[in-house]
Formats: structure tokens, C-alpha cells, sequence
């Protein structure tokens, strides 16, 4: 196997996933996003995008922020700095996949 491919038994299978690596890229263009822009941005089911959002969470790479607004529900989403930084190592990795097979 080339090293190349190699690298790819590295990558973070919590991002690699692709539900969870869409939210991740999602939540990484914004400071914060809430549940319904990214059920609209990433067009899941509301179930599936709570239990990848779930998984993010339990790995420490999203914190949510359940709050109402009057009497209506409200949870806000955002990168925690370990999120911030698995993402940036998840790119450079992935990259180097490709930078590789270029020579």
C-alpha cells in the first residue's frame, strides 16, 4: 500500500463520517448556527442530524447551547477549540492524501 493510503487509516473517523463532516464544515464558516439552519443547510431528518450532532458532542468537538425563546426551545451550535483544531488536522491530513499522489 502506498503511504499515500496509508494515511487514510489516520483520518478522525468521527469527522470523516459524511453527515458529520458536512455539519463540522457547516458549523466551521460561522460562529454559531441552531438546529433548524442546519437541518435546512444539511437537508437531514431531524432525527439523523441529532444523533450525528449527539456524536460531535460526546467526541468534544461541538458544545450546544439549550436556552428557550419564550416558551419555544432554542439549542445553538458551535466548534469547541478541540472541534476547531480536528477539523484543521482532519483538512491537512486529507490533503496530504492528494498532495501525495500528485508526485
Amino acid at each position: 500500500m502506498s503511504p499515500s493510503l496509508q494515511n487514510l487509516s489516520g483520518l478522525d473517523r468521527v469527522i470523516h463520517e459524511p453527515a458529520r463532516l458536512m455539519l463540522v464544515a457547516l458549523l466551521s464558516s460561522v460562529e454559531s448556527a441552531d438546529f433548524l439552519y442546519l437541518l435546512k443547510e444539511s437537508e437531514l431528518t431531524k432525527g439523523n442530524l441529532s444523533v450525528h450532532l449527539s456524536r460531535l458532542e460526546e467526541a468534544g468537538y461541538v458544545q450546544a447551547e439549550k436556552t428557550f425563546r419564550g416558551k419555544i426551545p432554542h439549542t445553538e451550535y458551535r466548534l469547541t477549540p478541540q472541534g476547531k483544531a480536528a477539523f484543521d488536522a482532519y483538512r491537512k491530513s486529507l490533503g496530504s492524501i492528494f498532495d501525495a499522489k500528485k508526485k
